[in-house]
C-alpha cells in the first residue's frame, strides 16, 4: 500500500467498488480499504456444509440487454462475465398465505404481470395496468434511473406519495392489495411511512427481468475487483478505518486500526453515514446536520435460516416466496410479538453451476428487532475477528430456529425430512459483516410524511469527503449502483460522466 492516493475509499461494498472503477477509469489512483476478510459488503457469500449462501443478494433485476442495470454493468465492464440464471418468466416471486391455498405470481414483463394476475383477479385488469404504468412513471421521475433521464430533478410530490395509500387507491380488493404489496420485504415496508417511490424502485427492475447469481453474488465482487485492478486500482482487506487525519480544516488521511495511515486528495465513505460522521468528528459538521443523521431511524434487521438439503429430496424452485400468516399481515411483519413471530418471511433458493431439478439449499429471512439480541451487542464475531458469543446466544438461536421452522413447515410440509443441516444468523451477524447500525438491512427508514428528512447528499460540507452506499441514494444492487454514479458525478461533473457513459454504450 502506497502512502498517498488520489482517491481513498473506505468500505468495499458495491457502492465503493463501483465508485472506485469509475474514478480509476478516469485516471485517478484509487485505494479501497475493507475491514473484513471478504470484499463486497452485501455481495458477500459464505459456505456452510460445502454449500454457498448469499448474505444479501438473492436475486437481481434489470439485466436483460438494454435495461438499466445491464447498461450500468456494461459500462463498468462486468456484465459479460456474470453467470446468471433467469427466474421463472411467469412467476419470479410468489405471494402466498397460510389461510389461502392459492399462490399469486409476480411475472416478468409488464403485460405478462397483468396477464398472470388477471387469472386470479379477472375484474381488476385496469387496476393492474394502472399499477404497472405508475411504477414506470415513478421510476422515470428519478435522476439517473435511466441514463437518458439525467436532467430529471427530484419532484417533492413524488417523494411524498405513500405506497400503501396508492395501492389501496387503485383497488378495493383486499387480497389484490396484499398481493401487490407482498414483496415489501425488499424495502422493509412500513404502512404509514414507506413512500411509493421506494416500492417502485425496489420492484420495477425485477418486473423488467429477474435473475439469480449462479454460485452466489460474490462473483459480482470478483468481477468488480478485476476491473478495478485493470485500471490500476488497489484493494486492501483487514484495514479497518478508525479515524481521519486533518491538517487544519483539510481532510488529508484515513487512519487504520493497524496503525497505518493512508493519505489522499479525495475520500469516499462507503460505510454507515452515522459511523462516518463519528470517525470524522462531530465538531466538523453543522450541529443540525449531525443530529439529524444520528437521529435517523434504522430500517429493521433480520433473522435468517440457511438450509442445506439432503441430496435429491427437495425440488428446486426457480422463484421466491413471500409468505404470510394471512393477507392482513403484509404490512405488519415487523411488528410480530414473541408469540406470533414470524408473521411473514421470504424463501429463496440458491442456484449452483450444476443445478438440476433438485435444490441444494434454501435461505429463509424474516424480520427481527435488534432489541432481541441487545444483551449480546458487546460481542463481535467475524472471520477477521472471531469471538464466541456464549451458550445463552446459541440457545437463543436454537429456540428461534425451531420457532421459524415450525412456521415454514406449514407452507412446505415435510421440509424437515429434507434438511441435512440448519444454520442461522441474527441482527448481530448483519451488523458485524455488513456494518449497518444494529444490523439494519437497508439503511434508514424513508418517510413519505417527511421525505427530505432522510435525504443525505453524496457531497458533504468537507470539501473532499463524499458518501456512497445504500443510505445515500437507494438500497439494492440497482439503487447502490446508481448512487455510486451520483457520487462520482459530484467529483467529475454530471454532464461529463453521463455523456461519457452514454457515448461508450452508444445510447
Amino acid at each position: 500500500m502506497k502512502r498517498k492516493y488520489d482517491v481513498v475509499i473506505v468500505g468495499s461494498g458495491l457502492g465503493g467498488l463501483v465508485s472506485a472503477i469509475i474514478l480509476a477509469k478516469e485516471g485517478y489512483s484509487v485505494c479501497v480499504l475493507e475491514k473484513n476478510n471478504q470484499f463486497g459488503g452485501n455481495l458477500q457469500t459464505f459456505v456452510r456444509d460445502k454449500t454457498i449462501f448469499d448474505t444479501g443478494v438473492h436475486y437481481i433485476g434489470g439485466l436483460d440487454e438494454g435495461q438499466n442495470l445491464y447498461n450500468y454493468f456494461k459500462y463498468i465492464g462486468i456484465i459479460d462475465d456474470l453467470k446468471l440464471k433467469k427466474m421463472d418468466e411467469d412467476a419470479y416471486d410468489i405471494i402466498s398465505f397460510d389461510d389461502d391455498e392459492q399462490e399469486y405470481p409476480h411475472a416478468q414483463g409488464y403485460d405478462n404481470f397483468v396477464k398472470q394476475l388477471k387469472k386470479y383477479f379477472p375484474d381488476e385488469e385496469e387496476a393492474l395496468k394502472e399499477y404497472c404504468k405508475k411504477l414506470v412513471d415513478t421510476c422515470d421521475s428519478f435522476p439517473l434511473y435511466n441514463l437518458k433521464n439525467s436532467e430529471v430533478k427530484y419532484d417533492p410530490a413524488v417523494l411524498s406519495e405513500n405506497a400503501k395509500e396508492y395501492i389501496d387507491s387503485i383497488t378495493k380488493n383486499e387480497k389484490l392489495r396484499a398481493v401487490l404489496a407482498g414483496s415489501n420485504f425488499l424495502y422493509a415496508g412500513i404502512e404509514d411511512k414507506s413512500p411509493l417511490y421506494v416500492h417502485a424502485l425496489s420492484v420495477n427492475s425485477y418486473m423488467q427481468s429477474s435473475w439469480r447469481c449462479i454460485n452466489g453474488g460474490s462473483q459480482i465482487t470478483k468481477q468488480l475487483i478485476k476491473q478495478l485492478k485493470k485500471y490500476g486500482g488497489e484493494t486492501y482487506k483487514y484495514r479497518e478505518v478508525c479515524g481521519f487525519g486533518f491538517e487544519e480544516d483539510k481532510l488529508v488521511s484515513a487512519k487504520i486500526k493497524t496503525g497505518e495511515e493512508v493519505f489522499g486528495d479525495i475520500f469516499i465513505s462507503n460505510i454507515e453515514p452515522k459511523t462516518t460522521l463519528d470517525l470524522v468528528g462531530k465538531k466538523r459538521f453543522r450541529k443540525s446536520f449531525y443530529n439529524r443523521v444520528q437521529g435517523l431511524e434504522n430500517v429493521g434487521s433480520a433473522f435468517s435460516l440457511y438450509l442445506v438439503f439432503k441430496p435429491n429430496t427437495f425440488k428446486y424452485l426457480n422463484h421466491n416466496y413471500y409468505h404470510f400468516k394471512d393477507s392482513t399481515r403484509v404490512w405488519k411483519t415487523m411488528h410480530a410479538t414473541q408469540e406470533t413471530w414470524p408473521e411473514g418471511y421470504m424463501a429463496s433458493m440458491n442456484v449452483s453451476a450444476k443445478q438440476n431439478k433438485w435444490a441444494e439449499s434454501m435461505t429463509l429471512i424474516t424480520f427481527m428487532d435488534f432489541n432481541e439480541v441487545k444483551q449480546w451487542e458487546h460481542t463481535h464475531n467475524t472471520t477477521a475477528e472471531e469471538m464466541d458469543r456464549g451458550e445463552s446466544y446459541n440457545r437463543f438461536k436454537e429456540q428461534k430456529t425451531e420457532q421459524f421452522l415450525t412456521q415454514v413447515e406449514k407452507k412446505f410440509p415435510g421440509i424437515r425430512n429434507c434438511i441435512q443441516s440448519v444454520h442461522a444468523s441474527t441482527p448481530l451477524s448483519y451488523r458485524d459483516y455488513i456494518g449497518g447500525q444494529n444490523g439494519n438491512l437497508y439503511g434508514y427508514v424513508k418517510d413519505s410524511n417527511n421525505p427530505m428528512k432522510t435525504f443525505i447528499s453524496a457531497k458533504t460540507k468537507i470539501d473532499n469527503l463524499y458518501l456512497t452506499g445504500q443510505s445515500i441514494n437507494m438500497h439494492g444492487v440497482l439503487g447502490v449502483t446508481i448512487g455510486a454514479v451520483v457520487t462520482c458525478t459530484e467529483i467529475l461533473g454530471k454532464d461529463y460522466l453521463v455523456n461519457k457513459i452514454n457515448n461508450e454504450l452508444n445510447l
